[in-house]
């Protein structure tokens, strides 16, 4: 089975990347947000961690994680962050390789690991190699706009937030530049595979 990392900043167009490679080459695909979400719900490993870590402010009325008070306590604070992290990324780690052993079991052939932070996420041991999602930043935040709704102040504090261009090329092997057609795309995904 091979295994692929794909990452890009926000708006590269990494979700239809990802839905192409699910429909036209029958991967498995596992975003590290999702991942991370589940096991952050009532119940799971990571809950009662951070549940202990910040409080019960950050658990709200209906038992969940309130996740905009955990994203206003962290956010700024690099210290409260990394709690955080270490909270949640080996246990997200672990069920990654899980997901990975089952599907082996049952014949993958390829299994995609997604993420924007995938240049420090430490997953360059488990991924054969890996994409980066190239888009112009003006297409970017296009994109943001029209599909989003979101404004050029949230779009310049999401971008910010997220690793340069730099750590994306340093990190990735294979870049795809998704800034044209889709179709010009598929082609290069092709070509990859």
């Amino acid at each position: 089975m091979r295994v692929i990392g794909i990452t890009g900043g926000v708006g590269s167009g990494k979700s239809r990347v990802l839905k192409h490679l699910q429909e036209a080459y029958g991967a498995v695909i596992c975003q590290l947000d999702e991942v991370a979400k589940e096991l952050q719900r009532a119940g799971e490993p990571c809950f009662e961690r951070i549940a202990g870590m910040f409080g019960p402010s950050v658990v709200g009325a209906d038992g969940e994680l309130d996740r905009q008070e955990l994203s206003r306590m962290v956010f700024g604070d690099v210290q409260k962050l990394m709690q955080l992290n270490a909270a949640v990324h080996p246990e997200v780690r672990r069920q990654v390789l899980r997901q990975i052993a089952d599907s082996k079991k049952n014949g993958t052939k390829l299994f995609v690991i997604e993420s924007a932070i995938l240049p420090t996420a430490g997953y360059e041991d488990i991924c054969e190699e890996m994409w980066y999602i190239y888009t112009k930043e003006s297409v970017r935040r296009e994109r943001l706009k029209v599909s989003r709704g979101y404004s050029d102040e949230r779009i310049d504090r999401m971008i910010a937030s997220q690793p340069g261009e730099e750590a994306f090329r340093n990190i990735c092997s294979k870049v795809i530049d998704n800034s044209g057609t889709f179709e010009n795309t598929k082609e290069q995904i092709g070509e990859l595979l």
